[in-house]
């Protein structure tokens, strides 16, 4: 993918919206389900990102629209050094496109799939950077909501970065969430408690309670309680009333300590905040401003030598798909010589209209020039921590 640049390199006028012209595409390296992702280099300033590119015509079928867009909204106002930073966002006909920082060391459930082992202080320091990450995300109101191995991703030097807010909400003041939403196994018991009899609702502890089924994951290799994203709820509800979690007898004292307050069925008696988790004994000695400028050496670093995802995704964006990212140009060029009325024929009227909505509503972003706008030392508070975030 990409080969074929080699062509003497554009330059941009700093005042044009950035978009997908303005990237030299390098590899497939993931995909979701109506979504993949790339690595890409900026031709102008040649640094490197992951853009995430998703087909308009498969969200409007999947009515995954709204959460597309709510993601771009929550991330744009996000700056954070162990969060996945969106850098631009812009669309064409087909595509809608996030540029966002590229962090090649893998997400932890890869690493667990290579059966990787993550010891105790490895994963003490995951607990500590994704704290941050949480506390910071609270401040603006945000609930994750689907916090697991699979979206947390490491830089090269193995800290840990959140990523996708595809299905994160925002609550304000003392409002609470009432949808169903997150990934089975990692959901917190006052969500399925909340489905099956109304309940009170939700708030911020429940990302508390998937950090500490991930970092408890992490240390054994499967998770405290054996759930299935099959497995009927009241079954979920009836395993929490019942089992016990089991800490192996390996780990120090403050370790489990750790795992059980942040696994502790009641939301209000469970760790949930950064200060909570501050007042830990076991983290008594953790220095949070080296934590913050990412000055501590992870436990594990993954190889830098090789692309720590699965290589497959490459092969089926060259073979597979049918619109390929880099005939992208072509393929845009020639529909529009066409008579635009013989291209749009074969397309409903519901569905143009669709189209046209997600044209209109789409937030173009470029973290960029907001930054030449603001200049350094100008920033608004949620931008703290800028220089941690391309450490």
């Amino acid at each position: 993918m990409g080969g074929n640049h080699s062509h003497k390199l554009p330059a941009f006028d700093e005042n044009e919206e950035v978009n997908f012209d303005h990237f030299q595409i390098l590899r497939a390296i993931g995909k979701g389900s109506f979504g993949k992702v790339c690595i890409v280099q900026k031709r102008d300033t040649k640094k490197m990102y992951a853009m995430k590119y998703m087909n308009k015509q498969k969200c409007i079928e999947r009515d995954e629209v709204r959460n597309v867009l709510r993601e771009l909204q929550i991330m744009q106002g996000l700056e954070h050094p162990f969060l996945v930073n969106l850098w631009y966002s812009f669309q064409d006909e087909e595509d809608m496109f996030m540029v966002v920082d590229l962090l090649l060391g893998g997400d932890l459930r890869y690493h667990l799939q290579q059966n990787v082992h993550f010891t105790e202080g490895a994963v003490k320091l995951y607990v500590c950077e994704l704290a941050l990450a949480l506390e910071h995300l609270q401040r603006c109101h945000i609930m994750h909501r689907d916090i697991k191995p699979d979206n947390i991703l490491l830089d090269e030097h193995g800290h840990v970065h959140i990523t996708d807010f595809n299905i994160a909400t925002v609550v304000k003041g003392g409002e609470k969430a009432f949808s169903m939403a997150g990934t089975k196994p990692y959901m917190a018991p006052e969500v399925f408690q909340m489905y099956v009899d109304g309940g009170p609702g939700y708030s911020y502890p429940v990302d508390w309670w998937s950090l500490g089924v991930t970092a408890y994951e992490l240390l054994r290799g499967w998770r405290p309680y054996e759930i299935h994203s099959a497995m009927p709820i009241d079954e979920i509800l009836s395993m929490f009333k019942v089992e016990r979690v089991h800490y192996s007898s390996a780990w120090c004292r403050g370790m489990v300590t750790l795992l059980k307050k942040l696994l502790t069925k009641d939301p209000e008696s469970r760790l949930s905040s950064l200060r909570d988790i501050q007042s830990v004994p076991y983290l008594a000695d953790m220095n949070w401003d080296a934590v913050f400028e990412k000055a501590l050496m992870p436990g594990f670093v993954p190889n830098k030598g090789r692309l720590n995802c699965d290589p497959t995704f490459e092969l089926e964006e060259m073979i597979l798909e049918s619109k390929p990212l880099h005939k992208k140009k072509k393929r845009l060029a020639k529909n529009r010589s066409k008579d635009g009325t013989k291209a749009n024929c074969s397309l409903n009227e519901q569905l143009q209209q669709c189209l046209e909505t997600v044209r209109k509503e789409f937030i173009i972003f470029n973290r960029e020039k907001l930054q030449r706008q603001q200049g350094q030392g100008s920033q608004p508070s949620h931008m703290e921590g800028r220089s941690g975030a391309q450490a």
